[in-house]
């Protein structure tokens, strides 16, 4: 018996037949292929939309090409501030008068023997006078004979040395160049200036020509040491920025004019740390002129030698500085100055103590150089000495120190 057979429902007990709500049976469609449609219209729509974003993105940069791709309207900048109007009036006026100085030497060529000039070092200056004369600091051309002046318009002349004052950091070149090229500066005056005072540096800075810096007078009264180690005094002090290759260059005040020669800086990394120093217009305008003339500084002096400090007081000169030495034949000589003397026997004879010149006291033997340095050769002066503990004054023409 078979299966069907076996199991076979009564016919009266099969399920009778009811037709389907949905209407004849259909075949069932494939998951995976729902997927795969799926799949493929995400995709179309997703590449639709980055192409319809990438238009507009592309059409959003064009507007904005086409709007912010045109020349911006200018701003009217307005007049402008009184201190802006004098910085330029200044850098303007004065520009023509500062010059570029190269020191030369003279080397031989270790290869080829051959002798050549070559740059030692470059400095600032300023032209004095139509002459042609430049001043500048001692130390920027003190390494070479020779020196090369570049003016403002970039000419270059040769210059030759007319004058130094290694005590004064200061010296004079001359240039042979014509008279319409030649624009002197404008002189002032440092007794009368004070602290806050506007002022002004043009120079050369690391060799970028003609440099504006402002500042202020920040001190005055200062003391610095020149080449010779000499004390330079009345110092001006300046936070005016002032670099390497400024130095010889002009420091002048709000009117334009000339009130020192910028000469050194303070600073541990050797560039500007707000504190240069120039050396007061002053002293500038007595010790050119001398230069120009004689080559020299011609220094009033007694014409005598004095111990120094320590042995001025281990020889019981409590105050003044002890004459050591008189020249003979000098203004100490004539005056009846007395020396230190050892006599036969060993001891010491101890000579005429200065305490005072023209009743400006004498408290060592620096005070000495600085005072007579406010006279003149032949100018009279009256010289308090501390002779046998008394006091003497005694009249002395002063004569030329060197």
């Amino acid at each position: 018996m078979s299966f069907d057979e076996k199991y076979a429902w009564p016919r009266s007990q099969q399920p009778a037949s009811t037709p389907s709500p949905r209407g004849p049976r259909q075949r069932m469609v494939s998951p995976w292929l729902v997927s795969l449609l799926t799949f493929l219209v995400l995709c179309s729509l997703l590449v639709l939309g980055t192409s319809l974003w990438r238009e507009y993105k592309a059409l959003r940069e064009a507007d904005a090409r086409n709007v912010y791709g045109t020349p911006r309207e200018i701003e009217p900048r307005g007049d402008l501030s009184e201190v802006e109007k004098t910085n330029i009036a200044i850098y303007k006026r004065t520009k023509p008068a500062v010059v570029h100085i190269t020191s030369m030497s003279v080397q031989r060529d270790e290869w080829t023997l051959n002798i050549q000039e070559v740059p030692e070092g470059t400095g600032s200056g300023f032209i004095w006078d139509e002459g042609g004369h430049i001043v500048t600091n001692y130390h920027v051309i003190k390494s070479g004979p020779t020196a090369l002046v570049t003016l403002a318009d970039h000419s270059t002349y040769r210059a030759t040395r007319i004058g130094a004052a290694p005590d004064k950091d200061l010296a004079v070149l001359r240039i042979d160049a014509p008279k319409g090229k030649l624009a002197p500066i404008r002189l002032g005056k440092s007794e009368d200036l004070q602290v806050g005072q506007m002022a002004y540096a043009i120079g050369n800075p690391f060799g970028l020509d003609l440099t504006l810096t402002t500042g202020v007078i920040s001190a005055l009264g200062r003391e610095i040491q020149s080449v010779t180690k000499r004390t330079i005094k009345n110092v001006i002090q300046t936070d005016a920025a002032i670099n390497p290759g400024n130095s010889g260059g002009p420091l002048l005040d709000s009117a334009g004019r000339l009130i020192g020669v910028n000469t050194a800086i303070y600073s541990p990394s050797g560039s500007s740390a707000g504190i240069g120093f120039a050396i007061p217009v002053d002293e500038v305008n007595r010790v050119v002129p001398q230069l120009i003339k004689k080559g020299k500084l011609e220094r009033p002096g007694l014409g005598i030698q004095v111990f120094n400090d320590q042995i001025s007081r281990n020889l019981g000169a409590n105050k003044g500085t002890l004459v050591y030495q008189v020249l003979p034949g000098s203004a100490a000589a004539r005056a009846g100055i007395r020396p230190t003397q050892r006599t036969p026997t060993g001891d010491i004879l101890r000579g005429d103590i200065i305490s005072a010149i023209d009743d400006q006291p004498i408290a060592k033997a620096n005070d000495l150089f600085d005072i007579l340095e406010k006279y003149k050769v032949g100018d009279t002066v009256s010289v308090t000495v501390i002779r046998d503990d008394e006091e003497v004054k005694l009249q002395v023409t002063l004569g030329s120190a060197d």
